[in-house]
């Protein structure tokens, strides 16, 4: 077995482990400085809305142009007096891109290009998008997003609880919030493919979530009948039960995503696959990191304030000082143990590799007996 893989079977088995969820106001405090950061640049710079959203025109030239692309561009502003994105194709051609532009003044624009390229304007081809459609996509999108959202906080709660379902909306507002303020910051242009690889990542972000707290309810099943774990014990060992897997799972997403954004976009100057690509990259980092940091910290954050979890603290704590002032060896340890060192009447909800042993030493040498 592989070094990650023997890490991940210690970590899945409680053997080894780091505290999430003692730690949690650290992740906190990070969450929202990078969230604090990605409003103020919403605020600041704002999104930079692509033609689909605020309306205007599209020019494409003919194959082989030997105009630069800065040249287009200074070209292209003169003759509309707004901003233009120009992007170099693979035939040669030119995509020149105004937004907010009246589309009345399209034909006039395009003389102008005309003349100043030194082409002939029935050459150009112009796509038109008028600003009542760009702002109809802009509702459709955002009445998406509202409704995945009510439809994720519904499943959850019906699912696990309402506890869950309001962390994991908290980890997806937070995952939003990140994509969008790094799009205002980069200025990567808001477009539907934006709109497509943000309801991806959240998706995914939600998937990541779900595979926690489904280990976290199995594992908190009858936990109030046993002393040795508080829910935060067992939350932290959920996360750590299945942080190898949400890594290998982010970084297998992550690469070919890279490749889209640094070598497509970067390298190739294919600029169509930033609109897409920066909010799946983005987003799955931080689905991934608000999966591990922020939702299950909250859920544990939220269920100890219940007066059972409060009363199972204060026993579990009660018998580790005494298990401490006694001198026994697995007092500090006792966090990494699991409900099988209980009494039968304890229901386990999971058996560590101690337990199981210590289990079948004791079914030794029995005359009758269940069999274990």
């Amino acid at each position: 077995m592989s070094k990650l893989g023997n890490l991940g079977a210690r970590l899945h088995r409680g053997e080894v482990g780091y505290d999430f969820v003692k730690n949690r106001k650290i992740w906190y405090g990070i969450s929202i400085l990078i969230t604090i950061t990605a409003i103020l640049g919403l605020a600041v710079r704002g999104l930079n809305m692509g033609i689909e959203f605020q309306g205007g025109a599209v020019f494409t030239t003919p194959k082989h142009m030997s105009t630069s692309v800065s040249q287009a561009e200074t070209y292209a502003e003169e003759a509309s007096g707004h901003d233009a994105i120009v992007q170099k194709l693979g035939d040669g051609s030119l995509r020149i891109q105004i937004a907010g532009i009246d589309t009345g003044k399209s034909d006039q624009i395009k003389d102008e290009l005309s003349k100043d390229l030194k082409v002939n304007s029935e050459q150009i081809n112009a796509d038109l998008v008028g600003p009542s459609w760009g702002q109809q996509i802009a509702n459709k999108a955002w009445q998406g997003l509202a409704i995945f959202m009510i439809l994720v906080v519904i499943y959850l709660a019906i699912a696990f609880e309402w506890r869950m379902a309001l962390a994991a909306l908290v980890a997806l507002v937070h995952d939003i919030t990140i994509t969008t303020g790094i799009y205002a910051l980069v200025g990567f242009e808001v477009t539907p493919g934006t709109v497509i690889g943000l309801l991806t990542i959240l998706g995914y972000s939600l998937y990541d979530t779900v595979v926690v707290f489904d280990s976290l309810k199995e594992q908190t099943k009858d936990i109030t009948r046993q002393t040795r774990w508080t829910y935060s014990d067992v939350a932290n060992r959920s996360i750590n039960g299945t942080l190898v897997r949400s890594i290998n799972t982010t970084v297998v997403a992550l690469l070919p995503v890279a490749g889209l954004l640094f070598i497509g976009g970067g390298v190739l100057g294919a600029g169509m696959l930033n609109d897409i690509s920066l909010s799946l990259f983005v987003g799955l980092a931080a689905g991934a990191y608000s999966s591990i940091f922020i939702a299950t910290p909250l859920v544990a954050d939220l269920k100890e304030r219940e007066p059972q979890m409060k009363a199972l603290r204060k026993r579990v704590l009660a018998k580790r000082a005494q298990a401490a002032a006694q001198g026994e060896p697995d007092a500090d340890r006792s966090a990494e143990s699991s409900f099988g060192d209980e009494p039968e009447d304890a229901a386990p909800a999971v058996v560590g590799p101690r337990d199981q042993t210590a289990s079948r030493s004791r079914g030794r040498g029995r005359p009758s007996g269940k069999r274990r």
